[in-house]
């Protein structure tokens, strides 16, 4: 059982870092659920942790996930969880809910 959880580390790295490091995640500034309102002025702008403090702040959102490009993420919905996708370029292309 142990050799076969040692095999599939080499896996899990290269998903948690597919296109390098991304931005910080900022702390929790809001808890309810989360709104998709307003959140496509993000769209265009370099991600960084200000700028997940502010989507945090704008989408009422608990928590932030970051998706870098081609980063395998769960299909899982949460209501008050923010998903912010980005490119090569670390330039967001994506905000929503869920």
């Amino acid at each position: 059982m142990r050799t076969a959880a040692l095999a599939l580390l080499p896996l899990l790295a290269a998903c948690a870092g597919a296109a390098g490091e991304g931005p910080a995640t900022p702390p929790a500034v809001a808890e309810g659920p989360c709104r998709n309102e307003g959140l496509g002025r993000f769209i265009g702008q370099i991600a960084s942790a200000e700028l997940g403090t502010e989507l945090l702040k704008a989408s009422g959102a608990r928590t932030l996930r970051w998706g870098a490009p081609g980063m395998a993420m769960t299909m899982d919905f949460r209501p008050d969880r923010l998903t912010v996708s980005y490119d090569g370029k670390m330039t967001i292309t994506s905000a929503r809910c869920g």
